[in-house]
């Protein structure tokens, strides 16, 4: 109780450090919506439901399937393109924090692939939710999000970086379907980290860090599959990141320490400061909206569920993070208790040792969204294969056109 109590002047002392430090902010960003061309005006009134926002409030981009096949032609075949657009996205810069994604009836991507592949884009600090008010693959989201973050930022990003960023999502949802997402999503996260970090770009370095990665996370992977991943890692080794943003994120979602930490610091900092690194948007979706059977997972959530595997508690890790900010240790705690022994357990005055003075649609692939289909994963795109989603005002829409 005692090491509880003596911890509270020096958290309340780095709270008011953190009130009074500014937060960054991007000062001509705004929030942004994509809508999906194909939908219905009930489907889009639904989005801007589930978003939490309304027409009025946002810049809203409709995305079709001309914008997807700019960056997906090339990369993907034409039953991964399709002909349709069904994902929506919700789009905000931030200024700090890292990305932070929430996707709902996306079934081909998630959360943790679109951050990632959004970080080769050129993107570093952003909150974006993606879904349908179906169940589609997802993989044309993407092409929404970034025109979104580019309107709302004012930032134009990298053509070739996007291509790159399209292609990456491509290979890693297609490597997903022979070793599972999460472990598709890891391996290209601890490639890419290892790439960017250590400036490799030879052939055989990169080759050799995807079979560590593969080793490390236990998958086997064939010639075809090893060759896919250094051509794609190799165009990403030729661009120019902010290694510590890329790796705050990264490691974020994989829920290492340093990026937990990272994370609970902007958590900690934009509470005091109204700041939105916390997830912003992301925490004013409205799931009901998609109903019971939605398919919904969030880079937030996936951090928050990961454990340490050190026994500590998540309380635990911010007292601990608070006590190493400021030099405290068991010692120092021990023998401050031996000169307070007229101190009452009710007050813990901390002397002077204690002061903080001296002390971060369409499955298999859904380019152009393709719908989800009952056990088939063709290239087609049917409204029919949804069932009950008749009432989404779905019966005017036609296979196989685009609008």
């Amino acid at each position: 109780m005692k090491k509880f109590k003596k911890i509270i002047p020096v958290m309340m002392a780095a709270v008011l450090a953190f009130v009074s430090v500014p937060f960054t902010t991007l000062a001509d960003s705004s929030k942004v919506v994509t809508l999906g061309a194909n939908l219905t005006e009930e489907q889009k009134k639904s989005m801007y439901d589930y978003f939490g926002t309304s027409a009025d409030k946002v810049d809203t981009i409709e995305v079709t399937n001309a914008d997807e096949r700019k960056y997906m032609e090339g990369i993907a075949s034409e039953a991964q393109i399709g002909t349709r657009t069904y994902s929506c996205s919700y789009v905000e810069p931030t200024g700090s924090g890292g990305i932070q994604v929430k996707v709902a009836n996306l079934t081909f991507v998630t959360s943790s692939m679109i951050a990632s592949t959004l970080l080769t884009s050129g993107v570093e600090n952003c909150n974006v939710v993606a879904g349908s008010p179906i169940e589609v693959s997802g993989t044309g989201a993407l092409t929404g999000i970034m025109m979104a973050y580019e309107k709302a930022s004012g930032e134009e990003l990298s053509e070739d970086q996007k291509a790159t960023a399209t292609e990456e999502l491509v290979t890693t949802g297609e490597l997903a379907e022979s070793i599972g997402q999460q472990e598709a999503a890891d391996l290209m996260n601890e490639v890419k980290q290892e790439v960017i970090e250590d400036g490799l770009k030879d052939d055989d370095e990169i080759e050799g860090a995807v079979n560590d990665a593969a080793d490390s996370q236990n998958v086997s992977l064939n010639d075809d599959q090893k060759a896919k991943i250094v051509s794609l890692m190799k165009s990403i080794s030729e661009y120019d990141y902010d290694v510590k943003a890329l790796k705050n994120t990264l490691e974020n979602l994989e829920g290492k320490s340093e990026g937990f930490f990272s994370n609970l610091w902007n958590s900690i900092k934009s509470f005091f400061t109204g700041g939105d690194s916390d997830g912003g948007i992301i925490n004013n979706t409205n799931d009901s909206i998609l109903g019971d059977n939605a398919v919904i997972d969030s880079t937030i959530d996936a951090l928050k569920s990961k454990d340490s595997g050190d026994g500590e508690s998540f309380w635990d890790k911010i007292v601990n993070f608070f006590k190493n900010l400021f030099g405290g240790d068991d010692e120092g705690d021990a023998s401050d208790n031996s000169d307070k022994s007229n101190t009452s357990d009710d007050v813990d005055v901390p002397d002077s040792s204690d002061s903080p003075q001296d002390n971060g649609d369409e499955a298999p692939v859904d380019g152009a969204d393709k719908l989800q289909e009952d056990g088939t994963g063709s290239g087609t795109d049917t409204q029919d294969s949804q069932d009950g989603q008749g009432t989404q005002g779905n019966e005017g829409q036609q296979d196989g056109t685009s609008e």
